[in-house]
């Protein structure tokens, strides 16, 4: 039984690379990011050395490394963790602080902390006391997450590899081949072959009991997806044993906006049919464990629904739980300006802390040419412009987890490399365009970045690690929320504001996080309509479709917010305002969509 109702979601490539190190012994789950093999390794090495623990290099001339840096490194981690965890139970217990700081960090409302301090304030002997610690005390899980699409195939000389030495399917082996027992967390996309490959491993597969060394966390955007993938893993006799959603806007990292499907609705249509899901996948489960010949569980199997993405106030952590069932909440960004917790440099969380709205953008920057929410003023983003400056745009493309481009070459190459730049701004110039078409076309060229290096290189500058491949620029991919937070703090304060019990929060303008959201999809979709009539390649019935969706949303939200009693009660008549006000916006974008669609009628009926 999980004791707390949050959870840490994966932050860019380091921020939450050692953050299970912190918060595991305390009961709180978090997620290590596999992305950067380079960076655990210096990290397994900094630890070690640390601690005076035998460490042995595994060099890039080592067969399969990446995978085995990964394995070693998440064993550590596991053992660093264990360890702090068995010496908290195992200490006396009136001394030990960190055993009440467990049990203080809980949520008040929770059976096991009133226990605990009823049986302190009896004064119980030791073994007594100590006893009731080892039964009830958990750790948090160290769970990780693979970015599926990341699957770049590699080769040893000019010889290309077998499929599973790509990088997903490396990183899933490296996790699949370590001591945790915990999840990993699939985002970013569907990969059946990379889904297709678990099936390789004992450890995802269930006993009898319905227990798993190794669950599967699927990242989804709405029930549609959840269902489909689902499914394709049950027919591999996989079970998801729970769907993350996240909003499509209002969270940090890559944006993968939806066609204007927004957060609420889709929670509701997972609370609806949440046991149709359940129980559906899990009859193709059965059958596909059977045909397999795997154990097969005696009974159901627990199904867990969690949610992330701009949440910011007690008030909306509790009411996605109460309002939609949600078994846990995602809290990203506010963590960002905990330094007990995550990976951030002195300039990067002095930034972050003083961030605005009209700081924190989605942006172009991303190699994978996927919405990136940006803070401006990073350091990665001031290298990258001085090397423009300079006339030498593009990076040296050291770790090149991103090539995904044949443009001009046979091999994958990044968009942010210079080699790729070099080459794309040449043919700009063979185009004889016109001056602003030609800043315009330049200058989405040299905005790409070099983030695969730039969201580890934080781990490195607050660890001391050397980054003479690195560099010291430093990405950070914040939610918007974050411009709601501007103090630098620590993990239980942190915490008691997720619990209602001290408030971080303090701007009075904050707008709900659901309507914050809205207002991001009305600007998204008003960006849309603009690049369409610039492009001239206007998709009506897409158009239409997202405004729609939309629509739907706004009146959704009406009823929820209205048949809220006892929520929101401050807030309420501001929130029904916002509602009102995007409306009228959505209103012109649909005026204006519908405008172009007619003129494209009479202009296709002049022409026969």
């Amino acid at each position: 039984m999980k004791k707390h109702t949050f959870h840490i979601p994966v932050m860019g490539i380091g921020f939450t690379i050692d953050t299970p190190l912190k918060v595991s012994h305390l009961g709180i789950d978090s997620v290590i990011s596999l992305v950067d093999d380079i960076l655990m390794e210096k990290l397994r090495k900094m630890y070690s050395e640390k601690l005076e623990l035998p460490f042995q290099e595994i060099s890039n001339k080592v067969e399969d490394f990446r995978a085995k840096r990964i394995t070693s490194y998440l064993n550590l981690i596991n053992d660093l963790v264990e360890k702090k965890f068995n010496e908290i139970k195992t200490a006396a217990v009136e001394k030990s602080h960190e055993v009440k700081d467990y049990f203080n960090l809980l949520p008040d409302g929770v059976e096991l902390k009133h226990e605990f301090n009823s049986l302190m304030s009896k004064h119980l002997h030791i073994d007594e006391l100590r006893s009731w610690v080892n039964e009830n005390m958990s750790m948090g899980n160290i769970d990780v997450n693979i970015m599926t699409k990341i699957d770049k195939e590699n080769y040893k000389g000019f010889d290309k590899l077998p499929v599973e030495y790509n990088d997903a399917h490396a990183a899933l082996r490296g996790f699949a081949s370590s001591k945790l027992k915990s999840s990993v967390v699939l985002s970013a996309g569907m990969n059946p072959r990379l889904y297709s490959y678990i099936q390789n491993f004992d450890d995802f597969f269930p006993d009898q009991d319905g227990n798993f060394k190794k669950k599967i966390i699927l990242k989804v955007s709405d029930y549609r997806s959840a269902m489909i993938q689902g499914k394709f893993f049950a027919k591999k006799g996989l079970w998801v044993s729970e769907y993350r959603i996240e909003s499509g806007l209002n969270c940090g990292g890559h944006a993968f906006a939806t066609d204007g499907y927004l957060l609420g609705p889709i929670l509701q249509e997972f609370k609806s049919n949440r046991e149709t899901l359940k129980d559906e996948v899990f009859g193709i489960f059965c059958e596909s464990l059977v045909k397999l010949n795997k154990t097969v569980p005696k009974n159901s199997i627990p199904l867990r629904i969690t949610a992330q993405g701009g949440v910011g106030s007690s008030e909306e952590h509790e009411f996605l739980q109460d309002q939609f069932g949600i078994d846990s909440v995602g809290w990203g960004s506010p963590f960002l300006l905990v330094p007990e917790v995550t990976n951030v440099d002195e300039y990067t969380i002095r930034e972050l802390a003083d961030a605005r709205e009209e700081d924190l953008h989605l942006s172009d920057i991303s190699p994978l040419g996927v919405p990136f929410n940006n803070l401006r003023g990073n350091t990665k983003d001031i290298e990258k412009y001085a090397l423009v400056n300079k006339g030498k745009p593009g990076s040296m493309c050291p770790k090149k987890y991103l090539i995904s481009n044949t443009e001009f070459t046979d091999r994958v190459i990044c968009t942010a490399s210079y080699r790729y730049q070099n080459k794309k701004i040449k043919q700009l110039n063979n185009l004889q365009l016109p001056a602003d078409d030609y800043a315009r076309k330049y200058d989405k060229i040299v905005e790409k970045s070099c983030i695969c290096v730039g969201l580890g290189t934080a781990a490195l500058l607050k660890n001391k690690i050397e980054t003479k491949v690195e560099g010291n620029g430093v990405s950070v991919c914040p939610g918007p929320n974050i411009a709601y937070f501007s103090t630098i703090t620590s993990l239980k304060t942190m915490v008691d504001h997720i619990y209602g019990k001290t408030n971080l929060i303090n701007r009075v303008d904050r707008p709900n996080m659901f309507v914050k959201e809205l207002g991001m999809y009305i600007d998204y979709l008003k960006g849309k309509i603009d690049e369409a009539y610039e492009q001239n390649n206007i998709n009506d019935k897409y158009l239409i479709k997202f405004a729609n969706n939309l629509k739907s949303g706004i009146a959704y939200y009406h009823d929820m917010f209205e048949g809220a009693k006892d929520r929101f009660e401050s807030t309420k008549s501001n929130i029904i305002q916002d509602l009102n006000q995007y409306s009228e916006d959505l209103h012109r974008l649909i005026l204006q969509i519908d405008s172009h669609s007619n003129m494209n009628s009479i202009a296709v009926k002049l022409t026969k």
